[in-house]
């Protein structure tokens, strides 16, 4: 997954705004210990990353 479509699916969910904010200031235990931007500049994938995402804030499987 490429870094525009993972925040596009981010914009998807939570909304232009709410998106970053929750990217920046969400510690996620899926994660380990980390944001999703921590979790990204750490060298995770971004489709792992939105799957953590995924399973944490219980998205429906048919907006994954």
């Amino acid at each position: 997954m490429r870094l525009t479509d993972f925040w596009q699916r981010m914009a998807d969910w939570f909304g232009e705004t709410y998106a970053d904010s929750f990217a920046r200031d969400h510690v996620m235990s899926e994660l380990g210990g980390r944001t999703v931007h921590e979790a990204l500049a750490a060298g995770w994938e971004a489709k792992d990353v939105w799957r953590k995402v995924c399973v944490a804030q219980e998205i429906p499987q048919e907006r994954r």
